[in-house]
């Protein structure tokens, strides 16, 4: 019996954290009823991906014949208060500063679509900056800092101040500070305390290069990219605020901030401004293109939520009208919708074209900007995300981690394209991965993908994944 599945019972303790079969939580203020069997079932399909493919079938049959007798050892274990709460101050903390960077973007992103400004920079590898990734990276340090103590929040995140602090950007930072003060104002309208006094340019400076940590395999820190997709942000298409709280090494929980995510799947295809108008043009109904949405999951709940974002100038009153999210249930490849990255810089289009087709993936591919692709997944409006980046291009953790822990907590599956889960105990990128990424909503989806990369790609020049995939990420 391969030794990968076979050691599953003893890592129950560890996944499940000694919860008892039935239980009840809050998490992000909805009522979550732990379902241990089908957790168990997630978790041996993540085993079995990780194995080389000529081993699964057997694999499969262990895991899920075991999971019956696994589940009467998990009947009689503890089942704590403390293991119940464990991050849940943090998830209130990181939805509610989402929340009001979500507010931010929104304001930003309409003021560069009126007008050509300033307010948008290039950084050294070209890519855009704008007032809003700066500004939604000081909000959220400063929130994080004030709530749980300057001296417990360590961040990564995607910005610096060097551009902000030359002589010549001063109109650009004044923006900046004015932007982060605006909305510190409006933090009790999100259930947060706002400062006792205007931050100064050096108060906002010092929260954003106080986002120094170096990540790595030990230890608790944030993963922050502030305004994801940049590009489609100052187009006026889809970008994500995403934030991740990661600890030794593992991600506990993630936080998606999608303020263009419209309520309708078909409305993705189409860019945002020509949706805005057409919402204009048609009564308003509760699935309004302008609504909006934050998407989060914790760690081992077996949940993800969703609640609209807030609107105008009403308060966020948790848990916001949350409401659980699920994977597709699609296994057919025909009825199969696979998102991509929209810059061919950033993914090879040729190949997932022709992984596509090989798999029997009929419908066009959904490209779109950002962790929407990941948001799109986890609430069952796509089914496969792939990316294949270019030679040379590393991963960043702030990339991919908040969307990694939403897909795995609403049932789908997220690896490398040799079927290991993502490392973020590497520091600030992706190390060793394989390829590419592959995310799913199904294990028999993932698993043909994985087969079409195999048959397409040389495999022989990379090691078998048996011997790669040595961890697991906890459910």
């Amino acid at each position: 019996m391969p030794l990968n599945c076979s050691s599953l019972a003893s890592r129950v303790p560890h996944i499940l954290g000694g919860l008892k079969t039935t239980a009840t939580t809050r998490v992000g203020g909805g009522v979550v009823l732990f379902n241990f069997f089908n957790k168990i079932h997630q978790n041996n399909s993540l085993c079995i991906a990780s194995l080389p493919l000529n081993k699964r079938n057997d694999s499969q049959r262990f895991c899920l014949s075991s999971s019956s007798s696994v589940m009467e050892g998990i009947k009689d274990s503890g089942f704590s208060t403390q293991e119940i709460e464990k991050y849940s101050k943090e998830l209130d903390i990181a939805v509610r500063a989402v929340q009001m960077a979500c507010s931010l973007c929104q304001k930003v992103q309409e003021s560069l679509i009126s007008k050509t400004n300033s307010q948008v920079q290039a950084k050294d590898d070209n890519s855009p900056v704008t007032v809003a990734d700066w500004s939604v990276q000081a909000t959220v340090s400063w929130i994080l800092s004030e709530t749980l103590g300057s001296r417990n929040v360590a961040i990564v995140a995607e910005e610096d101040v060097q551009t902000l602090s030359k002589p010549d950007s001063a109109g650009l930072l004044e923006a900046v500070v004015q932007t982060v003060n605006d909305c510190l104002a409006e933090a009790p309208r999100f259930g947060l305390k706002a400062p006792g006094t205007i931050l100064g340019s050096s108060e906002v400076l010092e929260a954003i290069s106080r986002c120094n940590s170096a990540g790595g395999p030990s230890g608790r820190f944030w993963a922050l990219d502030p305004v994801d997709g940049t590009l489609g942000f100052v187009r006026g298409d889809q970008y994500a605020v995403a934030l991740a709280l990661i600890e030794d090494g593992e991600v506990v929980l993630g936080v998606l901030g999608c303020p263009n995510y419209p309520m309708r799947k078909e409305w993705l295809s189409y860019h945002h401004r020509y949706h805005r108008i057409i919402s204009k043009l048609t009564p308003p109904t509760s699935e309004s293109w302008d609504k909006g949405c934050v998407i989060y999951a914790r760690r081992g709940s077996g949940e993800a939520w969703m609640q609209p974002l807030i609107q105008g100038h009403k308060k966020l009153v948790w848990p916001n009208s949350a409401t659980p999210v699920r994977v597709s249930t699609i296994e057919n490849p025909a009825l199969a919708t696979f998102c991509e990255p929209v810059e061919k810089a950033n993914s090879s289009h040729s190949f997932t074209a022709g992984l596509a087709h090989s798999v029997g993936l009929r419908k066009q591919p959904l490209r779109v900007y950002s962790m929407v692709k990941y948001a799109a997944i986890a609430r069952g409006d796509a089914e496969v995300f792939m990316k294949f980046a270019r030679a040379g291009y590393k991963e960043k953790i702030w990339d991919h981690a908040a969307g990694v822990v939403i897909i795995r907590e609403a049932g789908g599956v997220v690896t490398d394209a040799g079927g290991c889960p993502l490392n973020f105990s590497k520091g600030m990128y992706l190390e060793g991965l394989d390829r590419g990424i592959i995310a799913c909503a199904g294990i028999k989806l993932h698993e043909k993908i994985i087969k079409a990369v195999d048959a397409s790609w040389n495999s022989s020049s990379f090691m078998m994944r048996s011997g790669m995939c040595q961890r697991y990420p906890p459910l």
